[in-house]
C-alpha cells in the first residue's frame, strides 16, 4: 500500500465477505451488461476531494457487522450519470479481496477516509469456501487486543 489515505465505508446489508464477493459479481455482471466492462465497482453521491491521495495506493475498507473485515485497492474513480442526470463516482475497485485484522466499528452514514496508520493489517487474500471467524467472535476478540 502507498502512503496515501484509505475509505471506509459500511457494507450494509453484508454477512461476511463471502457474501460481499457475491454481491460484487452481481455489479461485474451488471457494469458487463450497461458496457462500462467487467469491473467492480461501488457507486456513490459524493466525490472524494483527496482523490489525488486515494489514488496513491488507496484502499476501501469494508466494515461487515460491525466489523472491518477485508479491503479492495482502488483503482480509479469513475464519473457515471443516472438517467436522473445527477453525477456520480464510481469507486473502481481492484477485485481481489483481502481480510483484514478484525477492527471494531460503530455505525456512520456514507464513507469515512482512513488514515494509513490507522488501517488494520492484512490477513492474507480471501479464497471462495475459506473458513473465517464468526464476525461476532472476530469483533470480541479485537476489542479485547487478541486479534
Amino acid at each position: 500500500m502507498g502512503a496515501g489515505i484509505h475509505l471506509l465505508k459500511l457494507s450494509v446489508g453484508t454477512e461476511s465477505v463471502e457474501t460481499l464477493a457475491a454481491w460484487q459479481d452481481t455489479v461485474v455482471a451488471r457494469n458487463t451488461q450497461a458496457g462500462y466492462g467487467a469491473v467492480v465497482t461501488h457507486t456513490t453521491r459524493m466525490w472524494p476531494k483527496k482523490e489525488a491521495e486515494l489514488l496513491d495506493g488507496g484502499s476501501i475498507y469494508w466494515v461487515i457487522k460491525g466489523v472491518v473485515q477485508c479491503r479492495q485497492r482502488v483503482l480509479r474513480l469513475d464519473e457515471r450519470r443516472g438517467e436522473d442526470g445527477i453525477r456520480r463516482c464510481a469507486i473502481v475497485l481492484d477485485p481481489a479481496l483481502f481480510r483484514t485484522s478484525p477492527q471494531p466499528r460503530r455505525p456512520f452514514q456514507g464513507w469515512r477516509y482512513l488514515k494509513a496508520e490507522d488501517a488494520p493489517q492484512d490477513l492474507g487474500p480471501y479464497r471462495p469456501g475459506e473458513e473465517a471467524l464468526p464476525s461476532e467472535l472476530a469483533s470480541e476478540l479485537a476489542a479485547l487486543g487478541v486479534l
